[in-house]
């Protein structure tokens, strides 16, 4: 018996070393995405300023809108199971008329400086904000910061003082940062793509093409939701010039047959798969909190994978179901739990000002369909065909992996992506929209995983 041990075993070494593929880089994706054919002319590189502008038309428009909308009565006791309760839905409508500032909000949008340029056809929008000031002898570390959705560049905006200006919130200053907020193409002020096809790794290549032309030869890279995916794609992509990355999700689309049997059988046996009591208690029992959860929280991601033009056209008709369809996403995705509450206990964790600025982001500019899209053009193919989805990351990674996220990731899944993983958190709080909801905390961890790399200069020794 003992023979036959050391016989499978010496045959899964010697199969673990034949198969062992060279390290592999994911191709930069080169496309034009403006409208029409690329000219033969060279693509005008001017970086110029921008600043979020809205008319009185605009307004007056939305007003109307608002006056004229139709309410649905909820069930009783329904809460937020049902979506978002059409009670607490009028009050924000209320609010959003009678007290809401969106020209205070505007100057709170512009007290960062933004800019605009344009990458492979298309207009890309950048918060670039740095440090009011810098300790002698030391200089910024860049940090491109991406968001997803339903979010926008606006998520970031409390936590950039913490990292620009640290000193000054109470953290460390042995790294402050030069903070890059880019919107997705067809998110917010970013030009939507005028072509299929415009995925993950499209978004990552215009990044990068943006940071080297800020000047930037190495940098950080953060991200959660689609940031997560386009942040990793541009490590694979650029793994000489992304220093470290660091996430507040991280998902795995490429599950093994370790994977399923951790899923089986790591409840009782947590050591054997290399899980920790927090991954214990975030993923079991597995049917209620992982796959009943998946399918209960994601019928809007089928939707928007496969005809995200019908629902995208009543939302970006109607303010009111705009409302509705983002601030769903903003109770449940911060804790599970707010379903059953009538308001959503959206106010638990945000005001309304900020979660207003973030929906007009999407009214004023029209994106809701756009960035419904980057769910097809990212999923239309199936999940795990992507070359992407099959190659490691070997970037020094940090991750945050905060306890109310809608799925949970454990580090010894996540290690088999990430492969050099140097900072792996259990945060003791917060959910989905980190940045927005728990700064602090978020950036705490930043400062510390950069710290980490920075000491020991890990980024230089991903070949070795």
């Amino acid at each position: 018996m003992l023979l036959e041990v050391f016989l499978v075993l010496g045959t899964l070494i010697i199969y673990f070393l034949l198969s062992k593929k060279k390290e592999e880089t994911l191709p930069f994706k080169e496309g034009w995405w403006g409208k029409g054919q690329k000219p033969d002319t060279e693509e005008d590189t001017t970086i110029w300023p921008f600043k979020v502008e809205t008319t009185e038309e605009e307004l007056s428009d939305l007003f109307r809108r608002l006056d004229q909308a139709r309410f649905t009565e909820p069930l009783e006791n329904s809460c937020f199971h049902y979506g978002t309760n059409s009670v607490y839905l009028r009050k924000v409508v209320s609010y959003w008329k009678n007290q809401f500032n969106w020209k205070k909000q505007v100057e709170v949008l512009n007290k960062y400086p933004q800019f605009k340029t344009k990458i492979q056809g298309i207009d890309i929008h950048f918060v670039h904000v740095k440090p009011p000031r810098l300790p002698e002898g030391q200089s910024a570390k860049p940090l491109l910061m991406v968001h997803g959705w339903p979010g926008s560049f606006y998520e970031f905006y409390k936590i950039i003082p913490l990292l620009t200006d640290p000193a000054s919130h109470g953290l460390s200053d042995e790294h402050i940062f030069e903070v890059i907020c880019p919107s997705i193409p067809g998110y917010g002020f970013s030009e939507a793509p005028h072509k299929k096809d415009f995925n993950s790794v499209s978004a990552a290549s215009i990044f990068y093409e943006l940071m080297l032309r800020l000047g930037f030869n190495e940098f950080y890279a953060q991200g959660g939701d689609w940031g997560w995916l386009i942040c990793t794609n541009l490590a694979q992509i650029a793994p000489n010039h992304v220093k470290g990355l660091h996430l507040n999700l991280a998902s795995v689309t490429n599950m093994g047959f370790i994977h399923l049997l951790s899923i089986l059988l790591g409840r009782y046996l947590p050591g054997l798969f290399g899980f920790q009591d927090e991954d214990v208690r975030r993923m079991f029992p597995f049917l209620k909190k992982g796959l009943y959860r998946m399918l209960l929280e994601s019928g809007y991601a089928h939707i928007q994978a496969t005809k995200p033009d019908t629902v995208g056209c009543g939302l970006n008709d109607s303010p009111l179901g705009l409302a509705a369809y983002i601030l769903e996403k903003f109770s449940t995705w911060t804790d599970l739990e707010f379903r059953n509450l009538e308001d959503g206990g959206l106010e638990r964790k945000f005001n309304l000002d900020d979660l207003l600025t973030n929906i007009m982001i999407y009214w004023v500019s029209g994106c809701i369909v756009s960035s419904m899209r980057f769910y097809k053009e990212n999923l239309q193919k199936g999940i795990g065909t992507q070359k992407h989805e099959r190659l490691t990351v070997q970037v020094p990674t940090g991750i945050a992996s905060f306890p109310n996220e809608v799925m949970h990731t454990p580090q010894a899944w996540a290690q088999k992506k990430y492969t050099n993983i140097v900072s792996f958190h259990f945060m003791p709080r917060g959910g989905h929209f980190a940045a927005l909801e728990e700064p602090e905390l978020l950036a705490e961890d930043i400062l510390q995983f950069v710290g980490k790399v920075e000491k020991e200069q890990l980024w230089r020794k991903k070949g070795e």
